[in-house]
């Protein structure tokens, strides 16, 4: 996107110097001015993929160029500079940002939306200093409205999250009991239990240890959603056991070299509530480990 832009700034004065409400009639009359033609034209490769990524509807090209056009003939007019700054900021606020956020609180129910309008109530009293906000009688300023916002994010994201996922969590909990209850399985901490498959007799990693590993990991449902023979060929891969997930990190901490086990690991030790890729939210997932070395 940058270089979309940058694009106004090098070539406006050559680009833009002719214009007749339509498009710019370059004049090549050097190489200065051949070079900033081609540095303009050269831009615009992947322009399409810009497009789609800004939502930018091709029905609208002319209006984009008029746009950038303003943008680059801005120059040294502060008042427009303050302008046109500002409605980039609010394109990417809500073309981005509210989306994003959106997401992460409400999940997949698009019928929920944060308010526009208090949003920019909010940002116009932040960039005016006239907070119209106050908790337990006392105004607050952007640092204290950040910490506010925080904690409510949580609480609306657990009501939401709740609200979509809440049967999965019960049949997520309801997996690791029973599994925890199978013969020849047992707990690690909580959340983590594991049955062991081959015991070995090497050293123990600690939690700062590089370890080498095969492993496949599974869904309750028996979806292999990562293996070392399925990504690696088969071949054993190092791995920080301090960056795991927290329940392998577990796990790995009280394996000796040379044991094979199987892991049980409940949603809040493994991608909790958000979950990740391939794997849902509130998902407890099942390792079959075989721990091969200590180091790389």
């Amino acid at each position: 996107m940058k270089k979309i832009f940058f694009l106004a700034v090098i070539a406006a004065a050559t680009l833009f110097a002719s214009c007749n409400n339509g498009s710019p009639r370059a004049s090549m009359k050097n190489d200065v001015d051949t070079l900033s033609y081609e540095i303009g034209l050269s831009q615009t490769a992947g322009i399409e993929n810009y497009f789609q990524q800004s939502g930018i509807d091709s029905a609208y090209i002319d209006d984009f160029l008029r746009g950038v056009k303003d943008g680059a003939l801005a120059g040294d007019d502060k008042k427009k500079q303050a302008y046109y700054a500002g409605v980039q900021a609010g394109v990417q606020m809500k073309t981005q940002m509210f989306p994003g956020i959106e997401r992460m609180i409400f999940g997949n129910d698009s019928t929920k939306k944060l308010s526009l309008r208090n949003y920019l109530a909010g940002f116009t009293a932040g960039v005016r200093h006239k907070s119209a906000l106050k908790i337990n009688g006392v105004e607050i300023g952007p640092e204290q409205a950040g910490e506010d916002a925080n904690k409510r994010f949580q609480v609306l994201r657990t009501k939401a999250m709740e609200e979509q996922y809440g049967p999965q969590r019960k049949t997520a909990q309801d997996f690791i009991l029973k599994m925890a209850k199978q013969p020849g399985v047992k707990k690690l901490a909580d959340g983590v239990y594991y049955k062991v498959i081959k015991e070995g007799t090497g050293a123990v990693p600690s939690d700062t240890s590089v370890v080498r590993v095969q492993y496949e990991g599974k869904l309750p449902n028996g979806q292999v959603f990562d293996s070392t023979t399925r990504n690696n060929g088969g071949k054993a891969v190092p791995m920080n056991v301090g960056q795991s997930i927290p329940g392998f990190k577990v796990a790995l901490s009280h394996m000796p070299v040379g044991s094979i086990w199987e892991i049980y690991i409940a949603y809040d030790q493994a991608y909790g509530e958000a979950g990740q890729g391939p794997i849902p939210p509130f998902s407890p997932l099942i390792f079959k480990v075989q721990l091969e070395g200590i180091g790389q």
